[in-house]
């Protein structure tokens, strides 16, 4: 039993013949009565007769014919509310990001999609290795995820919009002898202690791919995720380490170098899953992260490492 065999049967009772039905249903008699067959093989009593050389229904038929009312219209209702839903602008969206896109990000959401009318956020900060961020699209509306330039996509079951190719600089006191350079090579560094972050996240392979250039093992002394400590650790001297260009806070104490070589850079893609973007309220959101994105390069563009233009085309090749 379905929506569209109760359909025909309610039109049959009000129209009185297969063909009247047809007719008012854009179908062919033979279809209107193929449905009737297998309604009735769902059904243990009649719900057709023939009256002289019409198709009348029986005492149970109308019975069902009656409930088939209620069942179209809660199936409207139901689609009413879905379509209200779906476009529904000020409709719940939940935003997970990793650390240091929250702190960039959500400061210019909230202010973007302030006041009456716009969606209600619902905010959280997940920092997870790589391959766990496509799994936080089962939790979350929409999910801020990173990954080096030369890492596999993600997987097809989720989409994803890149919001920024990030540079990844290398991070070092103001006062250290290799400040005074314009750029850094992975031979320049590779005698340096460092501090990175835990095994499983992105920053890794960049780590081993100076490390590779350089012939030599890195000195990893401290392994620390969050960018604001590992900040605060390589200001103490506690050693150098690789720091997003754009998305963390400047360090008075700090200064940040391009780094040759090497392939030092990330994506800041936002991650969900293909269905969610069906609601108005997601989309709005959607383009206030992309906006979001193009407020954090621009505006944090004078602390870049300039280029310089003949000698360095790695550097060239960082803008998104």
């Amino acid at each position: 039993m379905n929506e569209r065999q109760l359909r025909i049967l309610r039109e049959l009772g009000d129209l009185g013949s297969v063909t009247a039905a047809a007719e008012a249903l854009l179908m062919t008699p033979s279809a209107v009565s193929q449905q009737l067959r297998l309604l009735q093989r769902a059904i243990p009593v009649p719900l057709t007769e023939r009256d002289g050389r019409r198709l009348v229904l029986t005492d149970a038929g109308q019975a069902l014919a009656d409930a088939a009312v209620g069942v179209e219209s809660a199936l409207a209702h139901a689609r009413h509310t879905i379509d209200a839903f779906l476009n529904e602008p000020d409709g719940p969206v939940s935003v997970a990001a990793f650390h240091s896109a929250a702190g960039a990000f959500f400061p210019l959401l909230l202010r973007d999609l302030a006041g009456p009318g716009h969606p209600r956020l619902a905010l959280a900060d997940e920092d997870v290795a790589q391959d766990r961020f496509p799994l936080l699209t089962r939790e979350y509306d929409l999910v801020l995820a990173h990954r080096l330039d030369p890492a596999p996509p993600w997987p097809r079951s989720v989409a994803a919009t890149t919001l920024l190719r990030e540079p990844l600089d290398v991070a070092l006191p103001v006062g250290h002898p290799l400040a005074a350079r314009r750029r850094l090579t992975p031979h320049d560094v590779a005698d340096q202690p460092w501090i990175t972050v835990h095994d499983g996240f992105p920053l890794l392979a960049t780590i081993d791919a100076i490390a590779t250039a350089a012939n030599r093992r890195l000195d990893i002394v401290h392994r620390v995720n969050e960018f604001t400590v590992v900040a605060e650790a390589v200001a103490a001297g506690g050693g150098l380490a690789l720091m997003p260009r754009w998305t963390t806070r400047p360090h008075p104490a700090l200064t940040l170098k391009p780094l040759s070589g090497v392939h030092a850079r990330r994506h800041i893609d936002v991650l969900h899953r293909p269905e969610r973007a069906a609601r108005g309220a997601v989309r709005t959101v959607l383009a206030a992260l992309r906006r979001a994105a193009a407020t954090v390069r621009d505006r944090d563009a004078p602390r870049a490492p300039r280029a310089c233009p003949r000698h360095c085309p790695e550097e060239a090749s960082e803008s998104p």
